[in-house]
């Protein structure tokens, strides 16, 4: 099956059917989708090489991957690339990931885009003052962030949760339960989303007169070893300074910490309550825990979606999408939660 018999098929000019299945806004979704059913179901796959030569666009997004002794995977990071490869099948892209050294991302960022090897680009975990915002600017091609650059004005394009106003919003729970020890078990400190989270659980502490002390606050990967050793360490002060509120980062932070306050003997919801941040890993549910955790929800996959959906569509002139998305977490509340005791 080759272009022209597609397009003989379907009863289109082989523009529209090529316009379509490369992503050009002006064909008519209800067109496209009837394009791709077809295609798949005959087993069409345009010739990449006469693609390229004809439109251009070689048909790819890019990545560059931090890769190095002791850097741990993320499941956080699968769970995304998910949500972005489900797009990119649909509108027949590829994405090419380019493994570098964390000190070395800026130059094999360049190296990525600049190669013609893909048509847009995006920078994930983001931290304060990002020096590769300034990189990717002088780069003549698309390109999206995915969280933001604290510190920095906000003068390029990103999708983005609203960390700040989600523990802002777990905080103010806790307080309106009577809480006042609070502690938290955050992402790395230099990652843009942990530093808004401390500072949104902060500002509603401060509302109440309250500070956040820097014994009870932990900066580390997202991993479950990590919550439970921070969970362990607070826990061992006397029982009139532990904290009965805890907020995670994740639920994979809050899955060892829940084990510490299992081993400690105490009960959660009763004895401590804890508020996690859920992405939506599929293999780590809240509402699955022994104790189903109130969380503040928003999703990775479709955040890789998304950012996807905007990409493909800049590569194929289609403006239209807002520079600035700021999603609003869900607070949602389970039995993990409840009056200070």
């Amino acid at each position: 099956m080759n272009l022209k018999q597609l397009s003989e098929l379907l009863g289109l000019s082989q523009t529209t059917v090529s316009r379509a299945l490369n992503g050009y806004p002006e064909v008519s979704e209800a067109t496209r989708e009837r394009i791709m059913k077809v295609a798949k179901q005959t087993g069409y796959r345009p010739n990449r090489t006469a693609q390229r030569l004809a439109t251009g666009k070689a048909g790819s997004i890019g990545l560059v991957m931090p890769v190095a002794p002791g850097h741990y995977s993320d499941v956080h990071f699968g769970e995304f690339l998910n949500g972005l490869s489900e797009v990119a099948v649909k509108h027949d892209f590829h994405f090419i990931i380019t493994p570098a050294h964390p000190d070395e991302e800026a130059a094999a960022l360049r190296a990525l885009a600049t190669s013609g090897n893909v048509d847009a680009v995006f920078l994930a975990y983001m931290r304060e003052h990002d020096r590769r915002l300034a990189l990717v600017r002088t780069l003549n091609i698309p390109y999206l962030v995915h969280g933001r650059s604290f510190g920095d004005p906000e003068d390029y394009p990103f999708l983005d949760v609203d960390n700040e106003a989600a523990f802002f919003d777990a905080a103010k729970l806790l307080l309106q339960l009577g809480h006042r020890r609070f502690a938290l078990l955050n992402g790395n400190s230099y990652h843009d989303f942990a530093i808004r989270r401390c500072l949104g659980m902060q500002r509603a502490l401060a509302e109440r007169g309250l500070v956040l002390e820097e014994r009870f606050t932990q900066y580390s990967n997202m991993t479950d070893e990590a919550g439970l050793k921070g969970m362990n360490a607070f826990l061992a002060v006397p029982a009139s300074e532990r904290p009965t509120a805890v907020l995670c980062a994740s639920t994979v932070l809050a899955l060892g910490a829940v084990r510490a306050i299992g081993e400690a003997g105490l009960t959660l919801g009763q004895d401590i309550s804890l508020i996690a941040h859920d992405d939506e890993l599929p293999m780590l549910k809240p509402e699955n825990f022994r104790v189903p955790l109130t969380t503040t929800r928003s999703s990775l996959r479709a955040a890789g979606s998304r950012i996807a959906e905007r990409l493909i569509g800049r590569i194929a002139g289609d403006m239209s999408a807002p520079d600035h998305e700021l999603w609003k977490a869900e607070l949602i509340v389970r039995a993990s939660t409840g009056p200070a005791p």
